[in-house]
């Protein structure tokens, strides 16, 4: 009895001394890996059409592969220089830029006081020079950072392909490692799936979907560094309640002190319009399945961002959708869910 409890408690240790072994190993490259996971997800019914005209899986997997590669290098390579150029022209305007002035003429009151007025002066300076700086230092890491990101894009397109190809085999693999019955199962792959699709489409999709249309409108209206403006908006259209309107309101502003009175109207209507679509198309392709309320979804994009980079937009909610998956599936209740609301 005590050589089988011995046996056991040592197939035990091992088996803990793998793993966090396994994990020290995989931690260099575990984002990626996550990223492909998600990718293979959005992707899992692209791959399907496909695969039923094909029949050939491998070659069904390499032929979405190449299509993602070419719509995600193609950009970067082209767009990156002029976006790392155009941030650089932003942070040398900001150094000169006079933030009191403006506001002194539209809050003559509020800025009465010289020494009231050189002090918030002093504040923003410091906070758009912060900001421009960490912008435009992320952007140059980007570039200097190259071997290492082009290692991860492997791994990213590696993980993509396989799971692509043998997502069945994958998939049952999981099920049979789970200490779940068969229904609890099939409730935590059902609803995983949705809250997937649900931030991916739409927040990440229609979130970049807005920033386009906010970009269509500086580049219709000849605002300055328009493509970085554009990238900054795509990434602010992401975040729910924050939204375009952070990026596109001062640059409406800007122009209207400037004196382009037609133009900050205009670019308020590209602005207008964006948070238009988002209305419209969001409810269109996440009524059928589960959501996530916007408040968790701006808390993991944040809390996300601080801990994992920029792949923190996309990992930081779906790790607290998972979370809260798992409680209203423990919870059990006729009660409708506060953080995840199941679809009608």
């Amino acid at each position: 009895m005590d050589e089988i409890y011995f046996r056991k408690l040592m197939t035990v240790g091992v088996l803990l001394l793998l793993i966090v072994l396994a994990f020290f190993l995989l931690k260099p490259i575990l984002l990626p890996i996550v990223m492909g996971f998600i990718l293979s997800s959005m992707f899992s019914p692209v791959y399907d059409l496909l695969y039923k005209k094909i029949k050939h899986k491998n070659l069904s997997a390499l032929i979405i592969c190449i299509g993602l590669i070419l719509i995600i290098l193609l950009p970067l390579w082209f767009l990156m220089p002029i976006i790392i150029q155009q941030s650089f022209k932003i942070f040398q305007a900001s150094q000169q830029v006079d933030f009191v002035a403006p506001l002194q003429k539209v809050f003559p009151s509020l800025f009465a006081s010289e020494q009231t007025a050189a002090e918030i002066g002093s504040i923003l300076y410091s906070f758009v020079t912060k900001m421009t700086n960490t912008l435009t230092n992320s952007l140059a890491d980007l570039i200097l950072n190259f071997p290492t990101l082009f290692l991860q894009f492997l791994v990213v397109f590696f993980t993509f392909f396989f799971l692509l190809r043998d997502k069945d085999i994958f998939v049952a693999y999981i099920k049979s490692i789970l200490p779940f019955a068969e229904k609890t199962e099939k409730q935590i792959f059902e609803s995983s799936k949705e809250i997937t699709y649900s931030v991916m489409y739409g927040q990440i999709i229609i979130g970049l979907l807005q920033g386009m249309i906010v970009g269509i409108g500086f580049f219709a209206l000849g605002v300055p560094n328009a493509l970085f403006l554009t990238f900054l908006a795509c990434l602010a259209g992401i975040f729910p309640i924050i939204g375009t309107t952070i990026v596109w309101v001062p640059a409406a502003i800007y122009l209207l002190i400037g004196g382009s009175t037609f133009s900050a109207v205009a670019l308020s209507f590209f602005g207008v319009s964006s948070n238009v679509v988002d209305n419209f198309l969001r409810p269109i392709i996440v009524s059928k399945r589960s959501r996530m309320h916007p408040a968790l979804v701006l808390i993991g994009m944040i809390g996300g961002l601080f801990l994992f980079g920029i792949l923190g937009f996309i990992l930081g909610p779906l790790i607290l959708a998972y979370l809260f998956i798992l409680l209203e599936i423990y919870r059990n209740k006729s009660v409708p869910g506060f953080f995840i609301q199941k679809a009608k």
